[in-house]
């Protein structure tokens, strides 16, 4: 399969087979980096990683990922480049062009903007793009996430409940790509997907749409309902996290002020006997510990966060060694 030169922007752009060849690649980077294998797909290549946010996993995972392919990758903070400036989209992207081989970019804090910002890019870009996380998705955290539920559960998911639910966290209002990503996901790849959160927290209305068109499509089931509880009943894998009220991104005081009617959404020991006996706890990370969830889960036996975290770096590396 060629995919040589093509966007990574949401998953929701590639068929299913194309995401099954990403994890197929990602688990044999996995192997080779685990044995000690050289795996330079990527000799002489160059990344461009553009951040409009801050980053711990994203950056690490390609950058680090890059350097293992035989490539390298340079970090541009949008404040210290000339697009704070006003420097265009399609002017960045023609002259990076130029220069390398792949641009990335995170740029996820505005509703409205991420999404429409790397489509601009890709759209005067004659090298990849690739979404570190915008406003819409983020597909390389939620392609992690796949890789993970299937190495616990298995590739046949069908009949698998994943419980998506918001939580209280006291620190920013936080983007809500990561809960739209799994959505659009999940519901692809055999899972029931369960969406929970207070009424002020929604989800994008087209993302909702998309998430019941793919259920109807893959054979699977997506609800929305208003408790973590409901959420929670018998599912096989529970992943709550916070995220900003939508019509309030402008004003995210406001946002974190409103959360705190919430504080008793926290994923606890009590709410994870709701779940199945078997069931797995997963996070982006970082979590607030003790606002979204206690430490009894994030560090107990059905927490697999760090075993998540890890296969960051393998989806990643095996989007770059695909498209770049």
């Amino acid at each position: 399969m060629d995919l040589k030169g093509k966007d990574y922007i949401e998953t929701a752009d590639w068929s299913n087979e194309e995401l099954e060849e990403l994890l197929r690649v990602a688990g044999e980077l996995k192997d080779d980096f685990k044995n000690g294998r050289p795996h330079r797909r990527l000799p002489d290549k160059t990344l461009f990683m553009l951040f409009f946010d801050k980053s711990t996993r994203t950056r690490n995972s390609f950058e680090a990922g890059m350097t293992q392919l035989g490539g390298h990758a340079h970090f541009i903070d949008s404040e210290t480049s000339q697009i704070s400036h006003g420097e265009s989209p399609k002017d960045m992207g023609i002259i990076l062009s130029g220069y390398g081989h792949g641009i990335a970019i995170r740029h996820d804090l505005f509703p409205g903007e991420g999404n429409k910002y790397l489509r601009e890019v890709a759209e005067h870009a004659g090298i990849p793009v690739l979404n570190m996380q915008c406003d819409i998705d983020h597909p390389c955290q939620t392609l992690a996430d796949l890789m993970t539920i299937r190495e616990i559960y298995g590739s046949d998911l069908k009949g698998r409940k994943i419980a998506v639910s918001w939580a209280y966290a006291p620190s920013y209002a936080k983007p809500m790509s990561v809960p739209q990503g799994l959505i659009s996901l999940m519901s692809r790849f055999g899972m029931d997907v369960v969406l929970a959160h207070p009424p002020e927290f929604k989800l994008m209305p087209e993302i909702i749409e998309k998430a019941e068109k793919f259920a109807e499509e893959n054979g699977t089931k997506f609800e929305v309902v208003d408790s973590m509880e409901a959420a929670f009943e018998d599912a096989d894998v529970v992943y709550p996290k916070s995220w900003g009220c939508i019509d309030l991104f402008e004003k995210p005081e406001e946002s974190i002020e409103l959360s705190k009617k919430y504080k008793d959404w926290i994923c606890d020991d009590k709410l994870m006997k709701i779940a199945k006996d078997e069931s797995i706890y997963m996070h982006c990370l970082p979590a607030d510990r003790n606002n979204e969830v206690t430490d009894e889960v994030i560090d107990g036996r059905q927490s697999v966060v760090y075993q998540e975290a890890e296969n960051r770096l393998h989806t990643c590396k095996a989007i770059m060694a695909l498209t770049m």
